[in-house]
């Protein structure tokens, strides 16, 4: 019997196929078996049952006439209630999977403009295995997956889209940029604005106690001193804080030489022209 009989041991995940006189009997599960090769039975191939990846690379246009590589991959696997039609139907699978996906790629990015199908690449993939799963079904295969892996367009274009990205990139920043400085621009006028209208309302504060002040030394003094009017308190006041002023300016270290627009002998004239000073002052802000 030993020379009758030889034992076959079929790989786990693989089926094989039993001819006898070159005709089809049964499908061999995994494990070992018992052959009859005098009575012309043979393992006729293996039918492989785990999932087999195919990357499939294919070059189409798009409906701007750019040319692009699209690449898919398909996964697949031979049904094992089907193993039959898997080892017999078809001579090469892969060959059949990859006519399909050029067929379906070539007729789906067509309708699109560049952008769209990088886009719509997820549609792309599940038209290609809707399409894949009809057609290699009646084969004894299931397709598991497909995906679009890579989309290449021509090296002149991605230089072309890159720069295109580039200067709306660079635009937007210009614009961020500008609205920065506009903002800074209004916040530095509006605390500007703010400053100067607490400057002025401080001066005005500060003329007015500087008044008051005036005043009640005025009233105090004449209060005091009968027969003193308030013009002659008004002008000893003015002649004590221009002294005062003078006696600054030559106590200061920056002056050397100080020049006095009077003649210090005439006190009596100082009055008269600080109050004409401030006169002449004031009608020339008017005029301004």
């Amino acid at each position: 019997m030993g020379n009758t009989f030889c034992c076959v041991c079929i790989p786990q995940s693989k089926l094989g196929v039993i001819e006898k006189w070159g005709k089809y009997t049964h499908i061999a599960d995994p494990g070992c078996h018992v052959v009859n090769w005098v009575l012309g039975s043979t393992v006729a191939g293996y039918v492989n049952l785990r999932v087999q990846q195919l990357d499939v690379r294919c070059e189409t246009k798009t409906k701007d006439n750019v040319f692009v590589h699209v690449v898919c991959s398909v996964q697949y696997h031979a049904i094992e209630d089907h193993a039959y039609e898997a080892f017999y139907k078809l001579t090469d699978p892969q060959a059949q999977i990859k006519s399909y996906v050029f067929d379906v790629v070539r007729a789906s990015v067509p309708k699109l403009i560049l952008d769209d199908v990088f886009d719509q690449k997820d549609h792309i993939a599940d038209n290609v295995k809707v399409e894949l799963s009809k057609v290699m079904g009646t084969f004894g295969y299931q397709i598991e997956r497909a995906l679009v892996i890579d989309i290449d367009p021509d090296p002149s274009v991605k230089h072309s889209m890159n720069e295109i990205n580039a200067a709306s990139r660079l635009r937007v920043a210009a614009q961020e940029k500008g609205e920065a400085e506009k903002i800074l621009a209004v916040k530095r006028a509006e605390g500007d604005a703010e400053s100067k209208y607490l400057a002025g309302k401080g001066v005005a504060r500060q003329r007015q106690a500087i008044t008051d002040g005036l005043r009640e030394s005025v009233q105090a003094f004449a209060g005091q001193i009968e027969g003193t009017s308030a013009k002659e308190v008004m002008d000893m006041v003015l002649i004590t804080q221009y002294f005062d002023t003078m006696k600054e300016i030559g106590a200061s270290s920056k002056n050397t030489t100080v020049f006095m627009p009077h003649n210090p002998s005439m006190v009596s004239d100082v009055a008269s022209q600080i109050r004409t000073g401030f006169l002449e002052g004031a009608s020339g802000m008017k005029r301004e």
